[in-house]
């Protein structure tokens, strides 16, 4: 995995120049890019940045036509507000579809986009007029709604993405009320089928990703006659995290052995924020309050968690197993799983410190496991990342020292002999690679 999946467009502009200069052939250059599956003629005429522009023209367009209507709804007679609205939401959807007819996808995309914008002011303004004002978070669900079936049929990210944002929206209002949105899942579903069918759009990754989380983490207070639906963030939700966390690593090394380029730029999306999450996590256990909360925490939703917890681990170990890095996801389960035990059944406040040692311990050894990794396989963004989760938890210990200031003078010790280590290992590696 490299860090240059993401920016293979701009590889693909970047050899173009070498091409002008006659470092490269015209054929050297496509077969390049070709390793990262990007057209290199296409690369070179890419107006994404164009695309965008006009996308977002569209926008601010149909929200200045939003505002005009919202400032001057009440001068408008009830009949012609009703078909106003209904002319100009079926007018750019007609648009939209005879620009896709005619192959102008990019343009059929942004009237779409103007008729959703006009089809969510439509069930805003017309619950204005009929006082249809019952549940407010139904009109944020029938809004991305309707908006959907247009991203399913073209199979625009960005449709896509302007449909899961609404539901992200709806589901946030919808939950903070205390009502449970089940529903939500037709939205996940939705983007994973135009990820599967568009073209690569990590914003829309990112968001079916997180909205997938977000679901599994409202279940928590889903079932056993539990069902105050909100925010309240509790122990069990911490602990879903944890593995979720561990599930996403597990998914991102599986899609790696895909075949198609476009997997794999996904995977290190997912790969590396999971392991971002991940180390964050492990920060927050490095001091000895939240465990003295899992120690004094009743375990409200315990039957629910351990629903969702045992089932996401070992699909976690099958994802892992199938892509050969059952060492790496078998230790992060084990150790989990028996952390949680141990607070569950043995756990007293007094211990909290040891279990504080052992998370610097492990958020140690996974900083030595991320620098190995990232010099065998000389990329630097996995190097950089331990030698950062280092250094953070050497100075998160600094204000923070574990047990006494003996410990912490040891602790600081051994991070100072992994960092020289490391630092001469890094060395030892270019000095050969330049040598040979």
């Amino acid at each position: 995995m490299r860090l240059i999946r993401l920016l293979k467009k701009d590889l693909a502009r970047e050899i173009s120049g070498w091409v002008e200069k006659d470092l490269l052939s015209a054929d050297q250059a496509r077969s390049i890019c070709s390793e990262y599956d990007v057209d290199f003629d296409a690369a070179r005429d890419d107006s994404g940045g164009y695309r965008l522009l006009v996308n977002l023209a569209y926008l601010f367009g149909g929200l200045a036509l939003i505002t005009i209507l919202g400032a001057n709804w009440e001068l408008i007679p009830r009949a012609l507000r009703m078909g106003g609205l209904i002319a100009l939401t079926a007018a750019f959807h007609i648009m939209g579809v005879l620009r896709y007819k005619a192959d102008q996808h990019a343009s059929a995309n942004g009237f779409f986009l103007l008729g959703n914008l006009v089809f969510g002011a439509s069930i805003i303004l017309i619950a204005q007029i009929y006082h249809l004002g019952e549940h407010m978070p139904d009109g944020v669900f029938w809004w991305a709604l309707g908006s959907l079936p247009f991203a399913l049929l073209t199979r625009s990210p960005m449709l896509a993405l302007f449909s899961c944002v609404l539901a992200l929206i709806w589901f946030w209002i919808e939950f903070g009320m205390g009502y449970f949105p089940a529903l939500f899942p037709i939205f996940i579903c939705a983007g994973i089928y135009v990820l599967y069918h568009a073209k690569s759009s990590y914003l829309l990754f990112l968001t079916v990703v997180v909205s997938a989380c977000l679901w599994l983490e409202s279940l928590v207070t889903q079932g056993h006659g539990v069902h105050r639906y909100g925010f309240n963030i509790s122990i069990e939700h911490f602990v879903v995290a944890v593995a979720l966390t561990i599930l996403g690593y597990s998914v991102a090394e599986w899609m790696f052995h895909r075949n198609t380029s476009r997997t794999k730029d996904y995977a290190t999306i997912l790969s590396l924020w999971s392991l971002r999450l991940g180390l964050l996590l492990l920060f927050i256990l490095s001091f000895a309050d939240p465990w003295r909360e899992m120690m004094r925490d009743n375990w409200e939703y315990g039957q629910t968690m351990l629903m969702i917890v045992v089932p996401v681990l070992l699909a976690a170990l099958g994802f892992a197993f199938v892509a050969k890095r059952l060492r790496v996801v078998l230790p992060a389960v084990l150790i989990s799983s028996g952390a949680l035990a141990a607070v569950v059944l043995w756990g007293h406040r007094d211990h909290a410190v040891v279990y504080q040692i052992v998370v610097n311990l492990c958020l140690i050894v996974a900083g030595i496991l991320l620098i190995v990794r990232g010099t065998r396989s000389d990329t630097s963004h996995y190097y950089f990342m331990g030698v950062g989760t280092i250094v953070i938890t050497a100075l998160l210990r600094y204000f923070d020292l574990v047990g006494d200031f003996i410990g912490g003078a040891i602790l600081f010790a051994v991070m100072a002999a992994i960092m020289l280590a490391a630092a001469r290992f890094w060395r030892a590696r270019n000095d050969k690679e330049a040598a040979s």
